[in-house]
C-alpha cells in the first residue's frame, strides 16, 4: 500500500511539474478533402490497373470518412470493408496487414477482433506525414489482403509530396 501511494504522490508531482506541463490546446494537422480523394483515386485506378474492382476509403485521424470511391462492378460488401479497415489502421496506428498477424487466435492481442468495427486483413494503411498520423486509407475488393495494399501504397505515393512537410 505504501509503494502505491509513493507512485501516485511521484505520478502527481511530476504531471504537475513546468517540466511536464502541457498546453491547454494543440494543433494537429488534416488531410485536406482534395487530398483525400487524390488518394482515392489513385488507389483505385492502380487496382483498375490490375483487372481489380474495388472500394476505397480515406478515413481522417480520427475515422471518420474524408473520401470513398466503389468501382462499378466491386461488391456491395466492399464499401464497408473498406472504411472497417481504414478506421482499424488509423485507431490502432497501424497496418491491418500486421494487426491480422499479431491478432491471430492465441495471440496476446487476439481479444481486439471482438471490436466492432475492427477489420484484421489486409489493405488498411496508416497515412503520415511529416511524422504526424494524417488518416488511412482501405481497400476491398482485390484478391487477398496484399492485394489491397499494394493499391493502398499506390493512393499513399500519389499524395506523399503533398503531405510530406
Amino acid at each position: 500500500m505504501k509503494l502505491i501511494k509513493l507512485f501516485f504522490t511521484v505520478s502527481v508531482a511530476l504531471a504537475c511539474s513546468p517540466n511536464f506541463a502541457q498546453e491547454g490546446t494543440f494543433t494537429s494537422r488534416s488531410l485536406t478533402t482534395e487530398t483525400a480523394l487524390a488518394a482515392a483515386n489513385a488507389a483505385l485506378q492502380s487496382c483498375r490497373k490490375q483487372g481489380y474492382q474495388v472500394a476505397v476509403a480515406v478515413v481522417d485521424r480520427s475515422g471518420l470518412v474524408q473520401a470513398l470511391l466503389r468501382d462499378r462492378f466491386a461488391g456491395a460488401h466492399t464499401i464497408e470493408v473498406a472504411i472497417n479497415k481504414a478506421w482499424t489502421a488509423t485507431s490502432f496506428k497501424t497496418s491491418t496487414a500486421d494487426l491480422a498477424r499479431e491478432t491471430q487466435p492465441g495471440m496476446p492481442m487476439s481479444g481486439l477482433r471482438n471490436l466492432p468495427r475492427f477489420l484484421a486483413a489486409g489493405g488498411g494503411l496508416v497515412i503520415e506525414g511529416g511524422g504526424s498520423g494524417l488518416g488511412a486509407i482501405g481497400v476491398s475488393g482485390a484478391p487477398g489482403g496484399e492485394a489491397d495494399d499494394g493499391c493502398a501504397k499506390a493512393g499513399i505515393a500519389a499524395i506523399r509530396d503533398a503531405i510530406d512537410f
